[in-house]
């Protein structure tokens, strides 16, 4: 369901909460396919849900995964639909549209003392204060004295300390990368970021490098600030790159439209690129042969089969992006680049 951030439109979200609740649990009551026991587990764990929701809190969106055995509750970075949907899996895509649409990047923000790393997204970034970052070191020289004496005293970024520290700072950033790939943006001074450059490796794909100093201590807004007109520029080109491979795709006959062929497809993992407009939904139901357009609660429906297509789409290894509503109105709101 959506939410709001603000008064006076916060004030509508308790009630809406409620409601769906409510209808969720006559839903559920009323499904024949569920069994008196699962019922009862079920509208169980549906109130310990309801119990940990923060509506004083929230943010632009809001979702309660529920079964029989657990339960989740998920705060939303952008909004959804409300509605209930009863599906034997989780129904995922809002969580992962919501982490597609915000952009996740990494920010490398360094100096020669100090090395930060930070998670942004569309309105903010955060520190990340695990695994080997923050990196910090003092740029007192113990032999400064004697090199001074001879003219032996080297500056800040010609310093061998100075290249060990923004290696170890490459090294550490290279097992982050590795772990959780995202575009990457690297903050410093001209000279930092030169050197760092020189020396390092994790850093040679980084998508782009923004010359300002002074930010190894400063605000997330401030860093925040300092790497968003990059940060923007990069998300359309990603959206403009999608969608020339999917006219690419159609010369050389590796293209798939609608939600039925592309469902189609993915299902036989042929699939190497899924492009979905970001608000798209749809509800249909399978006829044997075909996915068919179908009415919410009707028998045999599935409330939101974008939801799968995306699941097994990730699930074979195929990219997934969101692109701006209207951009694939001629291909059904959903199209994909095939393997083969």
């Amino acid at each position: 369901m959506p939410t709001h951030r603000r008064e006076p439109d916060n004030a509508q979200d308790p009630v809406r909460l409620r409601n769906l609740v409510a209808e969720a649990k006559e839903r559920v009551h009323a499904d024949p396919e569920i069994s008196r026991a699962d019922r009862i587990k079920v509208v169980e764990q549906l109130e310990a849900a309801l119990a940990e929701v923060d509506l004083v809190h929230s943010a632009d969106g809001l979702a309660l995964f529920v079964s029989p055995d657990e339960h989740e509750v998920w705060t939303l970075n952008r909004s959804v639909a409300a509605r209930v949907v009863l599906s034997d899996t989780y129904l995922t895509r809002n969580l992962v549209a919501t982490h597609a649409a915000q952009r996740p990047y990494w920010v490398l923000v360094i100096a020669a003392d100090h090395a930060r790393l930070w998670g942004g997204g569309l309105e903010r970034v955060v520190e990340r204060t695990n695994g080997a970052f923050p990196l910090s070191r003092s740029l007192e020289d113990p032999d400064s004295e004697r090199k001074e004496r001879i003219g032996d005293l080297p500056s800040t970024f010609t310093d061998e300390l100075t290249r060990q520290f923004l290696r170890e700072a490459d090294t550490a950033l290279g097992v982050v990368l590795a772990a959780e790939p995202r575009p990457l943006f690297v903050v410093g001074e001209a000279a930092a970021l030169a050197l760092l450059d020189d020396v390092g490796t994790a850093v040679k794909n980084a998508t782009a490098h923004i010359p300002h100093g002074g930010l190894t201590h400063g605000t997330p807004e401030a860093v925040w600030q300092a790497v968003r007109p990059a940060a923007d520029a990069q998300a359309q080109l990603d959206v403009a790159a999608a969608l020339k491979d999917l006219d690419l795709a159609k010369g050389r006959r590796e293209f798939a439209a609608g939600i039925d062929e592309v469902w189609q497809k993915v299902g036989d993992g042929r699939v190497g690129l899924v492009a979905v407009e970001e608000n798209y939904q749809v509800t249909v139901r399978d006829d044997g042969e075909h996915l068919v357009h179908a009415d919410a609660g009707e028998q045999g429906a599935r409330e939101d089969i974008v939801d799968e297509v995306i699941e097994k789409a990730l699930d074979t290894g195929a990219q997934v992006r969101f692109v701006p509503d209207g951009e694939l109105t001629d291909s059904g709101r959903i199209a994909a680049v095939l393997r083969y």
